[in-house]
């Protein structure tokens, strides 16, 4: 069989294992569709959390920004991890004691205010959607390339748009027939799927590239060339880009985006509600040390597979004649991610980097985008057909179940915190399911609105997502939690000025004056991807202050936030379900 006969054997089998796994864990009640009934073991979410988190973003496109970025790219590695422990740690057991399906409704409630619940929905909603167009993005790219082939169009439409509709029939599918219930175990499928889909061809080019089956050991290590990385090294500054293990970033702009991954990660509403779905707070514990678990497995890799993508593409392409170039390269081609424009005419690819000038190389003259290294890597490095395929179908596995994650948070936010706690308080528990289920479907199709016309390439897109959790959510969370004094005024002042200032400067320098996002007109040196940190430093200033000026909680509030974070027993309690309130 061809790589495409493959590819369509294997993505269906794994829909139809998702869609039978969905049917077979239905939701039939509110508290499954947000929360899974509460009675999910712990190493079953720990998988599903893991499956939410690694998303697209984490298995197409972090070893493939890796790969371009070098060094630099270690903040994803770094801000992403970090951040989980972070919210292993400091908040996930304290928002399992609260005991509220979402986000904005510990926010509502710790706030006493339906103004904050409402500011939380929105920031919500806003942030799902941000980081849900990388999803739909990613579906897309698997879909064009790997399923679709030469097609110039499917159903009237380009590959990549074709391949997100599809992909958002399929979420769509059990994401309003299971809710969080159904979510919750296709995502142990589906990070089977996806984590054996990486680690497979990671295995294959270590073995082939270093003669180690250990990538994470592989990528270390050489072969009689020498280390890999030195010769990454010298292939790069050959061709004029700068030396792979050295970083380009400021050491202010890496710590800025690094911390705003991790607070983001801890702001993420789809990752927090992953703690409600099981029994008590020991247990989000010890779901939350396998998911790391699981998670670390991918990322411990991810560089690994960034060094034998970058080494082999280097390797192929440079100086290569484009009438002989490799069946990988036309595909890629012939779906608008890799672009080749041959400036000075004489039938080979010049690959060369921002330094090639200098060193009297020619222009550069090949444009890739860097969603497609971990896709194409298998074929750039000659492996089995059922092995490219296998990553084609991990990649969708990895889209889908953090972009159902992120649906189901958008239609929680809307059915639950904004119509049963807001508008219409008096619906039934039957209604309030049919509100979600209609709101996850609406949210499905401006999800693929924005899969078709993304803002930019799958870690970007992701990384304002995290940028925004953190200017908006993880002040009003931490101070929540931790801070009696804190006021509703506070919160929802903080929530508003951080948003507003964080998107405002993604929004400027990502589209309004895009020619100006340098360093030279960054505010103190920081990257749009880097802002959210000091979006969120105001968002605690403006929260502290305004606080301080206004009404204390009441005193009921005050127990709540003693009876949420200190331990059961000094209030002669046991450990188990939501504190009162």
């Amino acid at each position: 069989m061809d790589v495409q006969t493959w590819t369509w054997l294997l993505v269906g089998l794994t829909f139809a294992l998702y869609i039978g796994v969905a049917i077979w864990s239905r939701a039939g009640s509110t508290g499954e569709f947000y929360v899974a009934g509460g009675g999910v073991p712990s190493i079953a979410n720990g998988m599903a959390t893991a499956a939410d988190w690694m998303s697209a973003a984490s298995f197409i496109s972090m070893a493939g920004i890796i790969s371009f970025a070098g060094r630099d790219g270690s903040v994803y590695l770094m801000g992403w991890t970090g951040g989980y422990v972070l919210l292993a740690l400091l908040l996930a057991p304290y928002l399992r004691r609260f005991g509220k399906f979402t986000v904005p409704d510990f926010i509502g409630d710790r706030y006493y205010s339906g103004w904050a619940r409402f500011v939380a929905v929105l920031c919500a909603i806003f942030v799902s959607f941000t980081y849900v167009a990388g999803q739909m993005r990613g579906v897309g790219i698997v879909f064009s390339r790997m399923l679709f082939g030469d097609m110039e169009t499917v159903l009237g439409m380009t590959p990549i748009n074709a391949g997100v509709v599809i992909g958002m029939l399929v979420v769509l599918f059990y994401a309003v027939l299971g809710g969080m219930k159904g979510i919750t175990y296709t995502q142990v499928t589906q990070y089977c799927v996806l984590i054996f889909a990486f680690m497979v061809p990671a295995i294959f080019l270590s073995i082939q590239m270093a003669g180690n089956p250990i990538p994470q050991l592989g990528f270390g290590g050489g072969n009689e060339a020498g280390y890999l990385l030195d010769q990454l090294d010298g292939l790069s500054q050959e061709l004029g880009f700068a030396a792979y293990t050295e970083g380009q970033k400021t050491t202010t702009d890496v710590f800025f985006i690094t911390a705003a991954l991790m607070c983001g990660t801890a702001g993420l509403p789809h990752v927090i509600v992953r703690f409600y779905t099981v029994k008590k707070a020991s247990a989000a514990r010890t779901s939350a040390f396998w998911a790391l678990l699981f998670i670390a497995i991918l990322y411990t890799t991810a560089p690994a597979i960034s060094v034998f993508a970058r080494t082999n593409l280097l390797k192929t392409v440079e100086n290569a004649s484009y009438e002989e170039v490799p069946e990988w390269f036309s595909k890629w081609e012939n779906v608008g991610l890799i672009a080749f424009d041959d400036k000075n005419g004489d039938g080979l690819i010049q690959y060369t980097g921002p330094n090639a000038a200098e060193m009297g190389l020619p222009e550069n003259e090949l444009t890739i985008d860097r969603d497609i290294m971990v896709l194409a890597n298998p074929e750039i490095s000659e492996l089995p057909d059922w092995v490219i395929a296998l990553v084609a179908a991990g990649g969708l596995a990895a889209a889908l179940s953090t972009a159902a994650g992120l649906l189901l948070v958008i239609s929680t936010s809307f059915a639950h915190d904004l119509v049963k706690k807001t508008l219409n308080p008096s619906i039934t528990e039957k209604g309030e399911l049919l509100v979600a289920r209609i709101a996850a479907g609406v949210a499905v199709v401006i999800a693929g609105y924005f899969g078709v016309n993304p803002p930019g390439f799958v870690a970007q897109v992701v990384a304002f997502a995290f940028g925004l959790a953190a200017s908006s959510f993880f002040p009003a969370i931490i101070l929540g939690i931790f801070s009696k004094r804190t006021t509703m005024q506070g919160a929802i002042s903080g929530m508003v000025a951080g948003l507003i200032f964080t998107a405002s400067y993604i929004v400027w320098f990502k589209f309004i004056s895009p020619e100006t996002n340098t360093v030279d007109h960054w505010l103190f040196g920081i990257s749009p991807e880097g802002i959210g940190t000091l979006g969120m430093v105001l968002n605690f200033v403006v929260t502290i202050v305004v606080s301080r000026f206004t009404p204390a909680p009441p005193p009921e509030i005050r127990d709540l936030v003693d009876r949420v974070r200190l331990p059961r027993a000094a209030f002669g309690e046991e450990d188990g379900g939501p504190v009162a309130h």
